[in-house]
C-alpha cells in the first residue's frame, strides 16, 4: 500500500475475492490428494508455493496482487492445511484426535514466530526480500523433507494406523486391526447422500463466519463500548494463548465424547460469546470474553477437523475434506460483511450481534442431527 498508493479497501477487497475463489477450488485439490497421495502433492504444492512467493516479490499492479493473493491462499493456507490434516488422518484412527491436536501446535507456533521474522526481514531489507526468503526456504527445506520423509499411508511400510506392525497385530489380534477394519470408507458421492454430511458442512461454515466477523471488527466493536484498541489486541492474544492448551484438551475429548456433541458445545459457547460481546464494557468482561473465545477456538480447531474422517473413513478423505475446507473459507469470506453493513444501518453492533445469533443456533440444530451414518448391506443409514 505504501509503495504503490493502494487503499486499504482495495487491498482488502482483492484479498476477500481471491480467498473466496481459492476456497472453491479446494474441492479439486482434495480429489488430487486422493489420486496422487499426500507425498506427491506436498512436493508439487510446495514447489508451486515457492514460485508463488517469488511471483509476489515482483508484484507491481493490482491485477498481479490479486493473482498473488489467490496463489498464496490456494497453495498455502488452503492446500497445505488440507494436506497436513489428511496425512495425519491416514496414520491415526484411535489416537486421531490427539495426533491432530499435536499437529495444530505448528499453526500456533508459526502464528507467533512468522510475523516477528517477517517484520525483521522487511525492516532490515524490504518486503520483496521477505517473499524470496520463504520461496527459497520452501525449495531448500520443505520440499526435500516432503519427498524423502513423507509416506502416504502406514500400509506402505508394513504398518497400520496408530503405529503397530501389521503382522504382529494380525498374529496377536491386537486392537488396531479391528479398529481399521471397523472404519467404513465412503466415497464423496456416498457421503453426499447422507444427512450428516450436509449438516457437518453447515457446522464447518458457521464458526468461520462468526469468528472472522468478530476478529475483523473487534477494535470497532470494543471502541463502540469505549474500550481501547490495546484491550482488543490483548483479547486477541489471550484467545490465541488459551487456544493452545484447549487444542490439546479437545484432542483427548474427541476420544471420550461423540464428535457431534462436541460441536454442539462449541455452538452453545458461541451463543454465549455473542451475548457477552454486547455487554463487554470493561476490562474484566473483555478478559472473560477472551478466555471463553480461546476455549471455543481450541475445541473448534480439532472438532471440526476430525468429524469428517471419523464419519467417512480415510480412503477418500481428500475429496471429502476438500468440501469442508471450501465451506470454511466461504464462511470466513462472508463473515465481516453483515457486521459492517449492520453497523452502517444501525450505527450500533447490538442489532448485528443479536441477528448473528441465528447462525450458532442453526449450528446447534445441525450438530445434533449430524449423527454418524452407517452403511449396511450396500445401503446407507443416517444413524
Amino acid at each position: 500500500m505504501n509503495d504503490f498508493g493502494w487503499s486499504r479497501s482495495q487491498v482488502s477487497g482483492l484479498y476477500s475475492a481471491a480467498t473466496l475463489v481459492a476456497g472453491c477450488i479446494m474441492i479439486f485439490v482434495g480429489r488430487f490428494i486422493d489420486k496422487l497421495g499426500q507425498r506427491s502433492m506436498m512436493v508439487i504444492v510446495g514447489t508451486f508455493l515457492a514460485i508463488a512467493c517469488f511471483f509476489n516479490s515482483i508484484v507491481s499492479s493490482m491485477w498481479m496482487l490479486a493473482v498473488g493473493f489467490f496463489l498464496i491462499r490456494l497453495l498455502g493456507q488452503g492446500s497445505m492445511g488440507l494436506l497436513s490434516s489428511t496425512l495425519v488422518v491416514q496414520w491415526f484412527v484411535k489416537k486421531r484426535g490427539l495426533a491432530l491436536s499435536i499437529m495444530s501446535l505448528g499453526g500456533f507456533l508459526s502464528a507467533m514466530l512468522f510475523p516477528i521474522i517477517n517484520t525483521w526481514i522487511i525492516e532490515t531489507y524490504d518486503w520483496q526480500t521477505a517473499w524470496r526468503v520463504w520461496g527459497i526456504a520452501l525449495l531448500v527445506i520443505f520440499v526435500p523433507i516432503a519427498f524423502f520423509g513423507v509416506r502416504n499411508k502406514p500400509e506402505e511400510i508394513g504398518l497400520v494406523p496408530d503405529g503397530k506392525e501389521g503382522k504382529e497385530k494380525t498374529k496377536k489380534g491386537l486392537l488396531g486391526i479391528p479398529v481399521v477394519q471397523a472404519e467404513q470408507n465412503w466415497t464423496l458421492k456416498e457421503a453426499m447422500k447422507t444427512r450428516a454430511f450436509w449438516a457437518i458442512l453447515v457446522c464447518v461454515g458457521i464458526p468461520g463466519m462468526v469468528n472472522t466477523g468478530i476478529t475483523f471488527h473487534i477494535i470497532s466493536i470494543f471502541g463502540s463500548n469505549d474500550l481501547s484498541p490495546q484491550i482488543a489486541a490483548t483479547v486477541l492474544s489471550l484467545m490465541a494463548v488459551v487456544g493452545i492448551p484447549m487444542t490439546l484438551v479437545s484432542g483427548f475429548l474427541t476420544e471420550k465424547v461423540k464428535t457431534n456433541y462436541l460441536l454442539t458445545a462449541i455452538f452453545v459457547i458461541e451463543i454465549i460469546l455473542l451475548f457477552l460481546l454486547i455487554f463487554v464494557t470493561n476490562y474484566s468482561l473483555a478478559i472473560a470474553f477472551g478466555l471463553l473465545w480461546g476455549i471455543a477456538g481450541g475445541l473448534e480447531r480439532i472438532g471440526l477437523t476430525i468429524i469428517l474422517p471419523n464419519y467417512f473413513g480415510r480412503r477418500y478423505i481428500g475429496s471429502i475434506n476438500g468440501f469442508g475446507v471450501t465451506m470454511g473459507v466461504i464462511g470466513s469470506s462472508l463473515g465481516p460483511l453483515p457486521f459492517g453493513v449492520g453497523f452502517d444501518l444501525f450505527n450500533s453492533y447490538t442489532p448485528v450481534l443479536l441477528g448473528i445469533l441465528i447462525f450458532p443456533v442453526i449450528g446447534v440444530v445441525c450438530s445434533l442431527i449430524a449423527k454418524k451414518p452407517v452403511k449396511l448391506d450396500g445401503t446407507i443409514e443416517t444413524h
